[in-house]
């Protein structure tokens, strides 16, 4: 059971926090976009969309579907910006010395 638990992206996660991660994320026209719902297009906010969503189920499971590719799809950018083994570079702590003098 807690293995399942572990696997599950939504487990602990409320349908609150996915639409308004999603929110913060897409912005309601981006939501709009992406699942075609009047609740993301007129007069949107949190409350209309929950209301909707909790008696929706097929609109619930797009919504559901979204966040996970959104919070895998920012894990794995976030993995991709730096190789794991690559060491965070420090800038040089001093430089060569520097003179607008030509050479002789």
């Amino acid at each position: 059971m807690k293995d399942k638990q572990k696997l599950d992206p939504l487990h602990g996660v409320t349908l609150e926090k996915i639409v308004t991660h999603l929110v913060e994320h897409y912005g309601w026209k981006g939501l709009a976009e992406r699942i075609n719902l009047n609740c993301f297009k007129s007069n949107p906010s949190v409350k209309s969309s929950l209301t909707f969503l909790r008696k929706t189920l097929w609109a619930r499971e797009k919504v559901e579907e979204l966040y996970v590719a959104t919070v895998k799809g920012s894990v794995k950018e976030s993995a991709k910006s730096r190789p794991k083994d690559a060491k965070q570079s420090t800038p040089p702590t001093s430089a060569p010395p520097f003179s607008w003098k030509k050479p002789s």
